[in-house]
């Protein structure tokens, strides 16, 4: 009796260790809701305004406004040729696209997404923020490889910089200093956003061709996502402390200071989920599937639900060149959400 009371307790023991490893190995991410956008063209970034109950996704020549629970219409922003980004400013009721094919901003009021005005900026202009710290907008310009910089109170620019790199994705401390991923460099640039200069030049090898860029702010810590590479690096002094694998063809990142997660958005059709469990320590939870066109995202991190870009794609030709990008199923267009 005695030993079969001590196999017992040893069966529960693993169990129960089994049970919370699992817990521990699955995040609880799955796809809830898609909303289907009846509009052409193509798309890049997606943001969420987390102080209304808006969501905007750029979509070709416009802006789709959806609400971010019911994915119903809200409006549109016009004449946005190329758009790739969002940024709000909530202080001024302003929001901004960045214009890729324009070479220039938008500014429109988060209110009635009517256009106040338009800005010129450097060429190209891909990812844009706002930096609550400066006041300051900031486009990372990936033909002219510079950043502009915007006062967002007189909507002047007050500064270019250039980063010697195709800039792709910025992220800001809140305390004057701006990292950039360059992409075509392989680094990470940091920008003294007081003095509007390059501060340093920091190598994310092995990582390659960063896209996607967050930052915890708590634990100074940079993730980039490269080429099936997610690169954690300190964001002090530039040493890399961990890579970990991701899907292939991401182009973006999101980051959830509440839960310490990391979610990278895979052109391979997948989230993969990483969980920051201490400065220097990470683990990849989960890999969830989604749509292999849907390679950029956000999150609000009020509701903790993800926003994820994409459309059915038409099967590639066997006999086309090799390269050849599969072309969307018109009419296909639709944002997937993710949540617990």
């Amino acid at each position: 009796m005695k030993n079969l009371f001590i196999r017992l307790t040893v069966i529960v023991s693993l169990t129960i260790s089994m049970n919370q490893i699992s817990a521990q190995k699955t995040s609880g991410y799955k796809l809830t809701n898609t909303f289907h956008i009846a509009s052409t063209g193509g798309w890049d970034y997606i943001a969420v305004d987390e102080n209304s109950n808006r969501l905007y996704v750029s979509h070709g020549g416009q802006v789709n406004i959806l609400d971010k629970a019911t994915g119903d219409s809200l409006g549109v922003i016009s004449n946005t040729t190329g758009v790739h980004g969002i940024a709000f400013n909530s202080a001024l009721g302003k929001g901004y696209t960045s214009n890729g094919r324009l070479n220039n901003v938008t500014v429109f009021n988060l209110k009635t997404a009517a256009v106040l005005s338009q800005i010129s900026t450097g060429e190209n202009p891909d990812a844009i923020m706002y930096d609550e710290y400066t006041k300051k907008i900031i486009t990372c310009n990936g033909r002219s490889k510079d950043l502009t910089i915007i006062d967002a109170v007189t909507e002047k620019v007050v500064a270019t910089i250039p980063v010697g790199g195709k800039p792709e994705t910025a992220v800001s401390d809140n305390m004057g200093k701006l990292y950039v991923n360059s992409e075509d460099k392989n680094e990470i640039v940091v920008i003294d956003l007081i003095k509007y200069t390059v501060l340093n030049h920091w190598s994310l090898l092995p990582g390659e061709e960063p896209t996607g860029l967050v930052i915890d702010l708590k634990t100074k810590r940079l993730f980039a996502t490269c080429d099936k590479l997610l690169v954690a690096m300190d964001a002090t002094n530039g040493k890399i402390v961990a890579q970990l694998p991701i899907g292939e063809g991401c182009d973006g990142a999101a980051f959830d200071p509440s839960s310490n997660l990391i979610f990278t958005s895979n052109g391979s059709g997948t989230i993969t989920i990483v969980k920051e469990q201490s400065a220097n320590s990470f683990v990849v939870l989960e890999t969830v599937p989604t749509k292999r066109s849907a390679r950029t995202m956000t999150i609000d991190t009020k509701t903790h639900k993800l926003y994820l870009p994409a459309a059915d794609m038409e099967a590639i030709p066997a006999d086309a060149p090799k390269g050849t990008r599969p072309k969307m199923v018109a009419g296909s267009f639709q944002v997937l959400v993710l949540s617990k």
